[in-house]
């Protein structure tokens, strides 16, 4: 009895000890999961990489050299009767505008008939100057006559009395004064038939010219196009909004409508501002993803950077002024079209075995750079030393190392 009875008291004895290791360790691990919980708000870990300083900006794909086709100049108002749709591809003669003419054909045979109005006033007067012409010179003839008359009548004078030598003289002057007269009328009416003349030619070369210029209008009512390529309709400021034109609208003279671009000479087209126009170079690399082509990365390199500011009109108010950038691509896609809207990345310097953070994680508190770190229980607040910034990363030279886990979103609900 004695063995058994101590083999109970042994085992029991082991049990108790293992009841209170038991409880002993779920009391310690229960400490320890309390004083290590997880981040209130998301954090990411801190590691070593490359620092890409870029720039971004947001610009256009545009042909240098296009047709633009315009509705014609001095007709007025015109309704668009037809136009093609947007990237539209045509063939030379294709018809890209049509424009309603009977306006312009009611301009037209107003023209034409104050043209012949003119011209029919040009031959009467012509006639009746001819006519006036005509006995203005008789009278002068006969003025001339009775001069010579009275030339011969004044020789008497010496065989003849006194009195008749004295009046074949005064007859004489009469007879000259006449001739005078008569020149001088002669003169007269040839001038005012002249100026008269020349006073409706003018009114006839207008009537001309104005029906010229709507003969012209009227042949280019019908837009045709001048080559091959890609129609791209124009967005002008029409009905409250910048939209192209489409059929019904109403447009008035040389309004832009469409253009058919050179895609050989395509750009793509952006602004800079003055802070970041000198940290870029001509002929640096950029990327280039144009929202309709999400499926491909294009790179370029900058052809061109504005040397003068110009206001940027696209940037909101207050208007700034920013420098126009040209982009020169190294691929072609049938795909590409003037007018798609493109997101541009230009690096402008690399930073290997850099530690950097994202730009939410990095604070501005009492006018000083922090980052908060989890120790495990809570968040300790870290003085940063950012030596440079991109949009979306800052570059940091103290204050993290690797591994750390910096919060995302400031943990005291203080943005």
């Amino acid at each position: 009895m004695m063995p058994a009875l101590e083999h109970f008291w042994k085992r029991r004895k082991l049990l108790l000890l293992v009841g209170v290791l038991a409880v002993g360790g779920v009391t310690i691990f229960a400490w320890f999961h309390s004083s290590r919980h997880a981040p209130p708000v998301p954090t990411l870990q801190v590691k070593r990489g490359e620092f890409l300083d870029v720039i971004q900006l947001q610009g256009e794909l545009k042909a240098m050299k296009s047709v633009t086709t315009s509705a014609p100049a001095n007709v007025g108002d015109l309704q668009i009767l037809k136009v093609v749709a947007d990237g539209a591809q045509v063939k030379p003669g294709d018809v890209v505008v049509e424009l309603d003419p009977s306006k312009t054909r009611q301009d037209l045979a107003q023209d034409q008939s104050i043209l012949k109005s003119a011209q029919a006033e040009i031959d009467q007067v012509r006639a009746q100057g001819r006519l006036a012409e005509e006995t203005d010179t008789t009278a002068v003839m006969k003025a001339k006559y009775d001069v010579e008359v009275a030339k011969m009548d004044a020789s008497k004078g010496e065989i003849v009395s006194k009195i008749e030598g004295a009046e074949a003289k005064l007859k004489l002057g009469d007879a000259e004064q006449a001739l005078r007269e008569a020149e001088t009328k002669l003169k007269s009416d040839q001038a005012v038939d002249q100026a008269t003349v020349e006073n409706k030619r003018h009114a006839s070369s207008k009537a001309d010219f104005d029906a010229k210029r709507a003969t012209h209008a009227l042949e280019s009512m019908t837009v045709k196009a001048p080559a091959s390529g890609i129609i791209r309709l124009i967005p002008v400021w029409h009905n409250g909004g910048r939209t192209p034109f489409k059929a019904g609208d109403h447009i008035w003279s040389g309004a832009p409508i469409a253009e058919l671009p050179d895609i050989s000479t395509l750009r793509v087209s952006a602004r800079v501002d003055e802070a970041e126009r000198g940290r870029i170079a001509q002929w640096q690399n950029a990327t280039v993803q144009l929202d309709a082509i999400a499926d491909r990365q294009f790179t370029g390199k900058i052809e061109r950077i504005g040397t003068i500011a110009t206001p940027d009109f696209s940037a909101g108010w207050p208007i700034p002024q920013n420098f126009n950038l040209e982009i020169a691509l190294e691929q072609s896609d049938p795909r590409l079209k003037p007018g798609m809207t493109v997101q541009i990345t230009v690096i402008v310097n690399r930073v290997e075995n850099a530690i950097t953070i994202p730009a939410q994680a990095a604070f501005q508190k009492s006018g000083q750079s922090v980052a908060y770190v989890w120790n495990g229980s809570k968040f300790q607040e870290r003085g940063l030393q950012i030596e440079r910034r991109s949009r979306d990363l800052v570059l940091v030279s103290s204050g993290l190392h690797p591994g750390d886990l910096v919060a995302l979103k400031d943990p005291s609900g203080k943005e």
